[in-house]
């Protein structure tokens, strides 16, 4: 990885010194270290003030034992029972689960004094890594000597299939999980332990945990308290078992410590946690694909969705609470792609790529060992990635659809069950029923959960118009609905989809589990339009298929060469982009420069909530006690000397991405001071590119955690099991 030297950063006036730069140190770039890559890391010279083992130890415990991946979320154990603290928005789902008109977890926020009054989070696990082994040389051996890019996807997918389920037999208390780090290049499998049974023990209030909203989404500065607190349990034998009322707390290998007293500007700081994705080491091709199609589609898409569920919502509060989940999830969404777009533009990201990509061509054209392997590479990217734009907007279709209009993913599911059924023996078929009913049954109430027909019809409807204007090459086969004479195809959409709704049965979810699924004859005889529809769709997605395997083979094969004939060019070694497994990144709390002469602090305080209550967005209305607490003073030992105030958000310049919602942020004596949420606007390109100047990360400062839990909603009794004297 390049270097760069820390800044020495001017703040109204005055010079600050940083003071990590003993001996001449240099951080690195950018990077989300994955476990293997930790000892290469000089930490002690970046600021780290315990022994570098103590982070990750392959041969003991260490501060990675107390990590835990939470509902695609990262949480952290800090204390012995089990006590896991992660953000408010990783829980939501499941707080809005068990929320209803009558007891509105969701707006009131949820404190459970004893274990006996936690409520089960349902929907959410905790998956902790066990241990990892690098196993390239077993995946790519499987395909060594195939060249056919179909047929070496399949092998590959196989070969890693066999590794998991060895695995598994070899240790029946463990998930494996191979794991691709460098696309067509590098695969590891990692070991988890699942613990099934996690419940709610304290949300705070929406108006403290989602304060500020959409409006404040993505954006600095952040008022939010986005924190939550769970329990994991397990069997009374230790095992992990599924909710039960008799299971007991998990007792971790390792919890953080908590330190009340937070950071300072130019502290070091670092996370441990699970980054989602990111594609720092794909080529100009893949970046333009993303600006011109992906990020533009679902933004707009989404925008659309929430209009309609939102306007919902207003019927009552039942269906307000049932939509909650999935309009915050696609604003997230929405706002980060528009984030993204706007960044990529920004800084020209296609256009540095191209200029990259020139010169990796040119190295090679100039190489002749170098040409005699790779010297297609770039014209065959190129190649793929023309046929990949040609179906973009048809395959972005049939990826959103399913997830757009919840009455096709029922006719999905229930599709997908009676192929499996049909396929069985005769006299196998009625156990196969019984067998398999209540799985099905879970599944259909995951698609009824955020179901409302009068959003589901109007968004089917725009899906359905959006299919009818693509070109014949991009042609959806189930939007194939004539022409109703001369008022066109958008009275056609219309018409279609009306008596799709008002025939359906399944927009019934009683008739669908207590009639429906009452048989298999009953099952065998139902058919509607929109099953109909739903099979048109899935036939298509199936004749897709052998093409779009193969032109994953390709790229598979291709991205494993791009990155290794850039590492020869460049004369260095990549970091694998991040894929969902646990990651290391580190560096310091640190305000920052997003445009000129706007130099953005790296510490919010109550009294921002208080300034942003006066403008009259109801977003950034806030709790009563909140301004009776800070006009008095009443900080208790939670304020900040030099702000005199407490701090709710603090940024700092860490390379973080989706999944690190949820990390721990730690000082340099690995003790939790704070809980990492989001990025600053500039940053939501992280997942291309990362740069010090406008990449920041955003946390809650631990000590608005601690000031909420016990002046607002009383919970002494957390502050007390994780050690904090109030």
């Amino acid at each position: 990885m390049k270097k760069k030297n820390l800044i020495t950063a001017a703040l109204t006036g005055t010079l600050i010194t940083v003071g990590v730069l003993q001996s001449g140190y240099k951080p690195w770039e950018e990077g989300m270290f994955p476990l293997s890559e930790i000892h290469k890391l000089d930490l002690k010279k970046a600021g780290l003030k315990i022994n570098q083992n103590e982070i990750y130890n392959p041969n003991g415990t260490s501060l990675v034992d107390a990590l835990v991946n939470v509902g695609g979320c990262t949480g952290s154990f800090i204390s012995n029972e089990g006590l896991i603290i992660t953000n408010h928005h990783c829980a939501f789902s499941a707080v809005q689960q068990a929320s209803t008109p009558e007891h509105d977890y969701l707006t009131n926020g949820f404190v459970a004094k004893t274990h006996e009054q936690e409520i089960e989070a349902k929907g959410l696990t905790c998956r902790i890594t066990d241990s990892y082994e690098d196993v390239s040389d077993r995946v790519l051996g499987a395909v060594a000597q195939v060249n056919d890019p179909s047929s070496r996807l399949k092998l590959i997918n196989d070969a890693m299939k066999n590794i998991e389920v060895e695995a598994e037999k070899n240790d029946p208390g463990i998930q494996a999980e191979v794991s691709e780090m460098f696309i067509g290049k590098s695969y590891v499998l990692f070991r988890y332990k699942t613990i099934q049974d996690v419940r709610l023990v304290y949300v705070p209030n929406r108006q403290i945990g989602e304060y500020g909203g959409e409006t404040d989404n993505w954006v600095w500065p952040r008022h939010t308290g986005d924190f939550s607190f769970m329990r994991a349990y397990v069997a009374p034998d230790g095992s992990p078992a599924k909710y039960a009322k008799n299971n007991i707390p998990y007792q971790p290998k390792k919890f953080l410590k908590v330190n009340p007293n937070g950071t300072n500007e130019e502290d070091f700081v670092f996370i441990l946690g699970y980054p989602g994705r990111t594609y720092r080491h794909r080529p100009a091709q893949f970046i333009e694909y993303q600006q011109q199609f992906v990020l533009p589609y679902v933004s707009e898409l989404y925008s659309f969705q929430n209009t309609i569920m939102e306007n919902a919502g207003k019927k009552d509060k039942a269906t307000e609470i049932k939509l909650a989940t999935r309009i915050k999830r696609n604003a997230n969404v929405m706002k980060n792609y528009r984030g993204k777009l706007q960044g990529l533009k920004g800084i020209d990201l296609v256009g540095k790529k191209k200029t990259e990509d020139a010169g990796l061509a040119k190295f090679i054209n100039e190489n002749l060992e170098v040409k005699a392997r790779y010297g297609s590479l770039m014209t065959d990217i190129d190649n793929l990635y023309k046929l990949i734009n040609g179906d973009a907007k048809r395959d972005l279709w049939l990826t959103q659809i399913y997830n757009s209009t919840s009455l096709l993913g029922v006719s999905k599911n229930i599709h997908i069950f009676k192929t499996a059924l049909e396929n069985q023996p005769a006299s196998q078929q009625e156990a196969f029923f019984t067998q398999n009913l209540p799985r099905l049954k879970q599944f259909l109430s995951g698609n009824y959960a955020s179901y409302d027909i009068d959003a589901d019809q109007k968004i089917f409807k725009k899906m359905l118009t959006d299919a009818t204007g693509f070109s014949s090459a991009e042609r959806v086969n189930a939007a194939n609905i004539p022409a109703n004479g001369a008022e066109g195809i958008e009275k056609s959409v219309e018409d279609f989809v009306n008596k799709a709704f008002s025939t359906s049965k399944l927009k019934d979810s009683a008739y669908v589990f207590n009639t429906l699924l009452a048989s298999r004859k009953s099952l065998a005889a139902y058919n509607d339009e929109l099953m109909v529809f739903e099979r048109a769709v899935a036939n298509q997605i199936e004749v897709l298929k052998p093409e779009k395997d193969r032109r994953e083979g390709v790229l598979n094969k291709l991205m494993g060469d791009y990155v290794n004939v850039k590492e020869k060019f460049l004369k260095k070694d990549f970091i694998p982009d991040a894929n969902s497994t646990l990651r290391l990144t580190y560096g310091y709390v640190r305000g920052y420069w997003p445009a000129d002469a706007s130099y953005m602090r790296p510490y919010t305080t109550i009294k921002g909530i208080l300034e942003k209550g006066t403008t009259g967005n109801p977003e950034f209305d806030y709790p009563a006690q909140i301004r009776a607490l800070w006009e008095a003073k009443d900080f208790g030992s939670f304020a900040k000397k030099d702000l005199n105030d407490v701090p709710v958000a603090f940024l700092y310049n860490m390379d973080t991405t989706g999944g690190n919602s949820g990390s721990p942020i730690m000082n340099a004596r690995g003790e939790l001071i704070g809980v990492n949420f989001d990025r600053a606007y500039g940053a939501t390109i992280n997942d291309y590119a990362w740069n010090e100047s406008y990449s920041r990360s955003i946390g809650v400062d631990i000590r608005y955690v601690l000031w909420v839990a016990a002046k607002i909603d009383k919970a002494d009794f957390l502050l007390k099991e994780i050690g904090v004297n109030i």
